[in-house]
């Protein structure tokens, strides 16, 4: 695999916060909040949106809380603990716990696969061997797809995991990944797919091809 994009990180940041909003519409329609681009600018700006429930507009303000912290560590060292901190905006006041590893069963709709509880060591384990991947494309999408499909928290693991997975690329200059509204059918049934098979070969051709943005610079 090769890396799509080749930015300076200042470019990757200002891309970053470009497309912010957008991002976030992107990101709630994949939660399936039926929400609007205009509603989400409104509510990003601080006015509440009448059509929209209460644990809607948290959706999204976690979701500018998680990404600005993001944006404002991008030179941190990228490990459990950053993983949770993410989590812990992302989820807060959402489900049992945020920022923490799960401790209990749960499953995932429509899909046969159950993921364990996670094991601390063993997770930081496997992301330690996920980061030694050389290729940054490919690292940050093999983290993305653990961490979903490993359930790690009890709630906002797509949204952790793919803001973790932008941290890395943004840090690189490798671009931005996002599931834009007319790709949410395929992605979701690719997901699907790798979550019961365990084979990811559907969902990495996917994503590189399709979720992947950068910009064009003429050097």
């Amino acid at each position: 695999m090769k890396d799509k994009y080749h930015l300076t990180k200042d470019q990757n940041l200002f891309l970053a916060k470009k497309v912010l909003v957008s991002n976030i519409y992107n990101s709630a329609r994949l939660e399936g909040i039926n929400i609007t681009y205009p509603d989400t600018k409104t509510v990003l700006e601080g006015v509440n949106v009448s059509t929209l429930k209460l644990d809607e507009i948290n959706c999204i303000l976690n979701l500018r809380d998680a990404w600005n912290f993001t944006l404002s560590n991008i030179n941190k060292e990228i490990n459990l603990e950053y993983i949770c901190k993410v989590n812990s905006l992302v989820s807060r006041n959402e489900s049992l716990e945020w920022g923490v590893l799960r401790n209990g069963r749960v499953g995932i709709n429509e899909v046969d696969y159950i993921p364990d509880i996670p094991k601390e060591e063993e997770v930081i384990d496997n992301i330690k061997k996920i980061l030694k991947i050389e290729n940054i494309t490919e690292r940050s999408l093999n983290l993305m797809l653990y961490l979903m499909r490993s359930q790690i928290f009890w709630d906002g693991n797509k949204r952790t995991s793919m803001i973790v997975a932008n941290k890395l690329l943004i840090e690189n200059g490798c671009g931005i990944i996002t599931v834009r509204e007319n790709d949410i059918n395929e992605f979701n049934t690719l997901l699907t797919e790798f979550y019961n098979t365990n084979n990811k070969d559907k969902i990495i051709k996917f994503l590189y091809n399709k979720c992947i943005f950068g910009l064009e610079i003429n050097n």
